[in-house]
């Protein structure tokens, strides 16, 4: 469990395909705080770390999670955003993230506000997930509020410290996202479609 504050950023030292699955090494500032086969939300995405060396770590994706993500696209030198599996008694200063991403996202537009930024992103409405208006969204594991909410797209807003410490500022037009649609509004729309 996370809750979409992202405690570091991460860079991709190396990635090697095993299989189907993918060995992603990464060098962080909490590297030294981390622990074999403990949860890290990569980009969203949670998943285990499996070696420890100095300052880097690597953890495994499958090919269910490379799938449904964004990781497919990932390269040696990318930024990634981190954060570890929440401790129970902790503040839930975001929002309840599993770390499971439901679908990718496109980047539609990025539009600067006087010291902030809209991002507007684009995805498949057929995966019945949905936003609202001040409802909870995860883009790359970063936990915000829907404005804008629309059938099929959605915008946030982002102030100078989300932007500076997360990878937003890679963000650009046609950059897909991992996105985790709130835990909440999922079982109350699965709900509302088998109650029809």
């Amino acid at each position: 469990m996370f809750t979409g504050i992202i405690e570091a950023l991460g860079i991709i030292k190396e990635i090697k395909r095993d299989y189907d699955n993918l060995d992603i090494t990464v060098s962080s500032s909490i590297t030294n705080e981390l622990k074999i086969d403990q949860s890290v939300a990569h980009n969203g995405v949670c998943l285990t770390v499996v070696v420890i060396n100095e300052e880097q770590y690597t953890v495994t994706a499958i090919k269910e999670t490379i799938i449904k993500t964004n990781l497919s696209d990932w390269k040696v030198g990318d930024l990634l955003n981190l954060e570890r599996a929440m401790k129970l008694g902790d503040r839930l200063d975001g929002h309840i993230v599993q770390g499971h991403v439901d679908q990718i996202g496109i980047c539609k537009s990025v539009e600067e506000a006087n010291g902030s930024w809209y991002f507007t992103f684009e995805y498949d409405s057929k995966l019945n997930n949905i936003t609202i208006e001040k409802g909870s969204i995860t883009v790359n594991g970063v936990s915000l509020t829907v404005v804008n909410s629309k059938e099929n797209e959605f915008s946030v807003a982002i102030i100078p410290y989300t932007y500076e410490y997360t990878n937003f500022k890679n963000i650009k037009i046609g950059t897909k996202i991992n996105l985790e649609f709130d835990v909440v509004g999922k079982y109350v729309a699965r709900i509302y479609r088998l109650r029809q």
